[in-house]
């Protein structure tokens, strides 16, 4: 079975990529500011939405070909975890990804001696283990965090819980899978050697992807730019979406379209 897509709009194509535990009907703000625009296509990635049952494992190598698989040459954004799918994809496939949007997301999301800006794994492995003794709650937990530091914490946590379960529960195995990624994945090596053009969109108050980490992978790139979002937390889509809309369409419109 494929991945799941909905692709909306008209206009040259841009790549959409959610982040753990949602599914692309997350962007709804974007595709209403960028559909007249773009030929916007939102995947589920494996485990999530639709592509619940695709069989396809959450990995970095297996998801960038599933996904190849189901949209054109385009411009990739991702968020958050879908950040790392969209980092590896344009290292690793660059005639296919001719552009780069990292949005609230990190080349490596847990902090190390030589990486002082990411988060604590300790947040990864206590996610792991809610997984097991409380499935909803520990998703709401999450939400949370992804709202937190937010100017509109309130609205983020009802737009993040309304969309969670609307294509149904994400696999847990593939929680499970999200979770490792996130906390073992460091594709700062591949972001040395990128060869396309990158955007970095932070939000000055995410407590996932502290906008200094984002800063500092930026720094690794040799053709990127970087733009922090002032009061914004973990989804600045939701929050500061015609901002938001306004850098990625000038960026696609510049590296991709």
């Amino acid at each position: 079975m494929t991945l799941h897509v909905d692709v909306a709009g008209h206009g040259p194509p841009l790549v959409l990529l959610h982040g753990w535990a949602m599914h692309g009907g997350v962007f709804a703000p974007l595709v209403e500011r960028l559909s007249s625009r773009f030929s916007l296509h939102l995947v589920d990635l494996p485990g999530h939405g639709h592509s619940r049952d695709s069989g396809v494992p959450l990995q970095l190598d297996a998801c960038v070909e599933a996904v190849s698989a189901v949209v054109p040459r385009a411009p990739w954004c991702g968020w958050s975890l879908g950040g790392l799918v969209a980092l590896h994809a344009a290292a690793t496939r660059p005639a296919d990804v001719p552009a780069l949007a990292m949005l609230c997301a990190s080349p490596c999301f847990v902090r190390g001696e030589d990486w002082r800006h990411g988060v604590s794994a300790d947040i990864f492995r206590s996610f792991a283990d809610g997984l097991r003794s409380d499935y909803r709650g520990t998703l709401q937990l999450f939400i949370a965090l992804e709202a937190f530091g937010s100017d509109h914490a309130k609205d983020d946590i009802r737009s993040l819980r309304g969309e969670l379960f609307a294509r149904g529960e994400p696999s847990a195995e593939s929680l499970a899978a999200g979770l490792e990624l996130l906390e073992a994945s460091d594709l700062r090596g591949e972001l040395r050697s990128l060869a396309v053009p990158s955007l970095w969109i932070a939000g000055r108050r995410d407590r996932l992807v502290d906008p200094r980490a984002m800063r500092d992978a930026a720094a690794l790139a040799e053709d990127a730019s970087m733009h922090v979002i002032e009061h914004a937390g973990h989804a600045p889509f939701l929050t500061h979406a015609d901002e938001v809309a306004t850098l990625l369409a000038d960026f696609a419109m510049e590296h991709g379209a």
